[in-house]
Order: C-alpha cells, then structure tokens, then sequence
C-alpha cells in the first residue's frame, strides 16, 4: 500500500520484487516453443509443418508475454478516495464510484500459480455482478489483504448510498460469471491434456516414418477441443452454478 494521506485516501502499488521464479519458468518455455518452431523450417523434421513464419510468431508472443508482465508489475495499481475507486491496469484505467461497487471480495488465486504469485486476490464486483481485478491488493503486497479489504469497506461506508448488503439478482449473476470462469478454466487444462496426447502422436508418426501433420496436431486439434470442452462444461455448469463465497463479516 502506498502513502495513506488519511481517510480513505489509498494506493495500492507493487511493494516486493519482480516474480523472478515465473519470469525464468515462462523464458524457458518460450525457448522450447521457440526451438520446436525452428523445426518447422528442417524438412527432416516436420514435412507437413506450416510455413516458416513459425519461429516469429513465437517469438512475438514471447515478447508481448514479458512486456504484458512488465505493464503488470510497473504500471498497474488501483487506487482508493472518497469518491470511488480507480483501477489502472496494464495500458487503461477504470473508475467506479462508490455507489457502483456493489462489493469487494478476497478470492482464492486461480489453480497452478503456487508460489510463483499471491495467493489471495481482491476483486470489485460491479452492480451488474461482474469481477475486476484490484491490481496489487493481495498477500503479496499485503500481510492481510481480507483485513485490508474488510477496513476499506468499513471506512467507505459514509460514502456509499447503499448499505454492504447482498442482492440477489447480483449474487446470481456473480455465480453465473465463476460458473463461466470454472467452465474455461479446465477446458484449457483440457486442452493443455490434450495437446501433450498430440505430442505423443506427431512423436510416434516422426518415429514410425509416418507422413507428419504437425500443424494439425499440435495447434488445430487442442484449440478445436479449447472451444469445445469450454462451451460443453458452460453449458453444464451454467445451471450447476458453484457455492457462493463466505461473506465478509
């Protein structure tokens, strides 16, 4: 947290240092990509590959993935006053004032980001039920961010027209929005599954001296399941919205 100029006056900023363990993880990655695209280029290797625009298309999306973490880290924050709050994110920034955030809630960090980033994220939800990030408003940044949080809402209360109490018209859409979240959510593990079966595949073909369809295996076949696992698991968890969160005290 930034410089409190008293009141309600808050920025939230980042405090510690840059996430070397998921720069480093996600630069190996990218080095990998990035050799397997040059492969394309080898007729020994891939005889069915795309075209040789493989290896820039690579490395383009690894340059937009550490200027996007870069943005993340240098540029984004949210800041709190009495007339609202102001969240700037990687290039723009959104303002809600207080009689249009219906809540805000410290949420479980999604799956698979252990140690490489906060556990506990904070989230406004609009009074149309939907979720926005509060940029660095987490147990990185924070020792207690559900305290932090719970405070915030305590001292913006005078400001506000409407007291914190849940609607439930809102709290049906906000459970319909995590029913949508879940549904994408494993349907990228599903194609992340998906897409290391393909591996195996397009291995097996290079070894067996089969003609190879690289292009088709690795990128047609895990995006089309992406969508279709996505829509189906939407579909189904739609009308099987999950628990709602515990509400703050």
């Amino acid at each position: 947290m930034g410089g409190d100029t008293g009141g309600i006056e808050r920025v939230y900023r980042r405090r510690r240092g840059l996430p070397w363990l998921q720069l480093g993880l996600m630069a190996v990655i990218g080095a990998n990509a990035l050799i397997q695209a040059t492969r394309f280029d080898d007729p020994y290797a891939y005889r069915d590959g795309p075209p040789g625009w493989a290896p820039l298309a690579v490395s383009l999306l690894m340059v937009a993935t550490f200027v996007r973490i870069a943005l993340e880290q240098v540029r984004a924050h949210t800041r709190v006053t009495a007339s609202g709050i102001t969240v700037q994110g990687r290039l723009r920034s959104r303002s809600w004032t207080w009689h249009e955030v219906y809540d805000i809630r410290v949420e479980h960090a999604p799956r698979g980001m252990g140690s490489m980033g906060p556990r506990w994220l904070s989230f406004l939800y609009d009074e149309e039920g939907r979720r926005h990030l509060l940029w660095h408003l987490d147990d990185w940044q924070l020792a207690d961010p559900y305290a932090e949080v719970s405070e915030l809402c305590l001292t913006a209360a005078p400001y506000r027209s409407l007291a914190w109490e849940p609607r439930p018209e809102v709290e049906a859409r906000i459970l319909r929005g995590a029913a949508r979240r879940k549904a994408w959510t494993w349907a990228a593990y599903g194609a992340l599954a998906v897409l290391i079966a393909m591996s195996v595949v397009d291995f097996w073909e290079a070894v067996d001296g089969r003609p190879e369809h690289a292009f088709l295996l690795l990128v047609c076949v895990p995006l089309v399941s992406f969508g279709v696992l996505g829509a189906a698991l939407d579909r189904y968890w739609g009308g099987r919205p999950p628990v709602s969160p515990v509400p703050r005290p």
